[in-house]
């Protein structure tokens, strides 16, 4: 074998690789799930200003009048009212927790894969406890877990819920279409 050798195919076609490898991760996003992601944006656009958190306005669906917290019945009316202009979220809630905010021991609900997912709507801890408490909520409770993840949705769509997509596209269909 010759040193420094390359395969003609591989040097002539690298462009016609690289956008087969991006059709296919286009693909894999299917299901509708793309429909529910924020848009791009150019570089141009981009600014490089510091983030500033907005504050959120509390809704007025209540976890309390949806009493007891710990049937699953009951958080599944109480997030189809409190989600009710973005139905996919209560979708997503039945998809990552099954519509349980609370353990079989009446503490906050713990993600099965990660740990520090916590309650109904999985928040993840290490990326999301600190911009929470900014916002004053406490996503251990139920009502701010909520509030939480409806603000998460505002800045990011659905995207902090990609791992469960197989599962709430399927259970969402045409409101994903709609959006």
């Amino acid at each position: 074998m010759q040193s420094g050798y390359c395969n003609p195919i591989l040097k002539v076609y690298p462009k016609v690789i690289l956008q087969l490898t991006t059709l296919s991760l286009l693909m894999s996003l299917s299901s509708g799930a793309v429909a529910v992601l924020p848009a791009f944006t150019s570089p141009a656009t981009r600014t490089t200003e510091p983030v500033v958190i907005a504050s959120y306005e509390p809704k007025q669906v209540r976890a309390e009048d949806y009493m007891p917290i710990s049937d699953s019945k009951n958080i599944e009316r109480f997030l189809n009212d409190y989600f009710a202009d973005i139905p996919i979220m209560a979708k997503i809630a039945k998809c990552e927790s099954r519509n349980r905010h609370l353990d079989k021991n009446g503490n906050v609900l713990r993600g099965e894969v990660t740990p520090l997912d916590r309650g109904v709507m999985q928040i993840n801890l290490y990326y999301h406890e600190a911009t929470a408490a900014k916002l004053g909520l406490d996503v251990h409770n139920l009502n701010d877990n909520v509030a939480y993840a409806r603000y998460l949705y505002e800045k990011e769509g659905a995207k902090p819920w990609m791992s469960s997509s197989k599962c709430w596209t399927k259970l969402a269909g045409k409101d994903i279409a709609h959006k």
